[in-house]
């Protein structure tokens, strides 16, 4: 049987990101993609016209539906937008402790439209970071949660003990954001591991985070250990 893997996310009417993303590239990875919505985008690769919101209510009747019938590996979190979301979430999962959770910290779209309210932030680092094995937020988010700002390259580790500190197992910081090499930054229980990749051309990285969580998830789905799993994500979207 294929590996199981959750993915709690938005969708991107666009399928550029969002939970269509999540589903296509657990399919070609092997795995089988099981989903809960937390919302309806209208969404394209120019920008995010406007989020409908799923109710406390339904978001927990899936995660139930889904948690009931099966036994996901991973579960992977995206686009969470509320604080009620996040709360329901967080009591789903604490009922049925999943084995791996990664929680991409999804705050603002590419075109800055947010995804998650800023006063949802601190309910994501309060109540959902404790439960993660791994986050993976990039430079901005990495930025925003952190109140710290990146430079260069050797501004990663403190960001990453400062994200760290908020609870989770591991923090993968992506960093392509910054100038020069696409530097990633992994720091687990064995300290810092960094992740080499080629850059993406500007006009192709819709989606990418989305697809690399994703990628994520779906190799420590397969048994991979998380520093392997992450070289091997961090090729499949270069």
């Amino acid at each position: 049987m294929r590996p199981l893997v959750l993915t709690i996310a938005g969708s991107d009417s666009g399928g550029g990101a969002g939970i269509q993303v999540d589903l296509e590239v657990l399919t070609l990875l092997g795995c089988h993609g099981l989903s809960v919505l937390t919302a309806l985008t209208a969404q394209n690769s120019l920008g995010v016209l406007g989020v409908e919101p799923v109710s406390p209510g339904f978001l927990r009747q899936q995660l139930r539906a889904v948690f009931e019938d099966f036994d996901p590996q991973v579960v992977k979190t995206g686009m969470l937008w509320s604080v009620e979301l996040i709360e329901v979430m967080v009591e789903e999962l604490s009922r049925s402790r999943p084995r791996v959770l990664v929680v991409d910290p999804v705050l603002v779209a590419k075109g800055g439209h947010r995804l998650l309210k800023e006063e949802a932030e601190n309910a994501l680092k309060e109540r959902l970071f404790p439960l993660a094995t791994v986050i993976t937020p990039n430079l901005p988010e990495a930025e925003a949660l952190t109140g710290i700002r990146a430079t260069s390259r050797g501004d990663l580790p403190l960001m990453a003990e400062a994200l760290k500190a908020l609870g989770p197992k591991a923090v993968l910081i992506k960093g392509g954001h910054l100038e020069g090499e696409p530097w990633d930054l992994l720091m687990d229980e064995e300290g810092f591991f960094w992740l080499e990749g080629e850059r993406v051309p500007q006009g192709e990285v819709h989606g990418t985070g989305c697809a690399f969580s994703a990628a994520l998830a779906g190799f420590l789905a397969k048994g991979l250990g998380l520093r392997e799993a992450a070289v091997r994500a961090k090729a499949y979207v270069t």
